[in-house]
């Protein structure tokens, strides 16, 4: 039987944690009684959620490699939890998509997580415990048009999250992803009007059109149905689940 996790004397950190997903995995795991340290690079919104969650903030644009390594530099704490979830998006055809946002985009999804789980990883192996969580997308086992760079990026943070669940697994560290289809966060709202300018129609018809048309449950997900997955992850009851992709997509993989 499925108990509540109990993380205390865990510490977890979460990219992008300010808002959306990430804000709710920080929430869920320091009610599960983590210490969460909320990266994010919004300093004033990481530092309210990092207030209420009791937790500590951290400023990092994860686009800068030299940031990120400054800032682990900067850790006076063992990080035995790591969610991946900080994200954006870009909607544009191939012919028109700028490079600097596809550089920006795969820095930020791909190359982050690497960086992070390369400095992090090995000290979860020698403590015997870890957990990786990539917040990936229906995104990572599926295609759309004009989301070069997004569906590039989740399709290679699958890959790298199983080379770390073979590498992490006999030394007590599991990595698993979540892929879940739309989202009701900032980010998806701002898709909806990506799309609705590249495809001239209105905004209720994305979500109805494209969103939800491949979906058998017809609405959004909550990002608080995101964060349980997650802490279910980081349970004792998940110890031996590693290497997979949660599907979270309201069967749109399913066809």
């Amino acid at each position: 039987m499925y108990s509540q996790p109990d993380l205390t004397g865990r510490t977890a950190l979460v990219t992008g944690g300010a808002s959306g997903i990430g804000e709710a995995c920080a929430r869920r795991l320091a009610a599960a009684g983590a210490r969460v340290v909320v990266l994010d690079r919004s300093a004033d919104d990481a530092a309210a959620v990092a207030a209420d969650v009791g937790g500590h903030s951290l400023v990092v644009d994860l686009s800068d490699p030299d940031a990120i390594d400054t800032a682990l530099d900067g850790l006076d704490m063992p990080i035995d939890i790591l969610v991946n979830n900080a994200g954006l998006q870009h909607v544009a055809p191939i012919g028109e998509f700028p490079t600097e946002r596809w550089d920006t985009i795969i820095a930020v999804m791909l190359t982050a997580p690497f960086r992070l789980a390369r400095r992090l990883v090995p000290g979860m192996a020698d403590r015997g415990w870890g957990r990786i969580i990539n917040i990936s997308s229906a995104h990572g086992h599926r295609a759309s048009p004009f989301k070069s760079a997004y569906v590039s990026a989740k399709h290679g943070l699958e890959g790298l999250s199983k080379v770390i669940a073979l590498e992490g697994g006999a030394r007590g560290v599991t990595s698993n992803c979540i892929a879940p289809a739309y989202v009701r966060t900032a980010l998806v709202e701002a898709q909806i009007a990506d799309q609705a300018r590249v495809h001239g129609i209105s905004e209720d018809e994305v979500v109805e059109t494209i969103m939800l048309a491949g979906t058998a449950v017809k609405r959004l997900i909550e990002p608080a149905e995101v964060a349980d997955l997650a802490a279910f992850l980081c349970s004792d009851a998940a110890g031996t689940v590693t290497g997979s992709s949660w599907t979270m997509d309201a069967g749109w993989t399913a066809r």
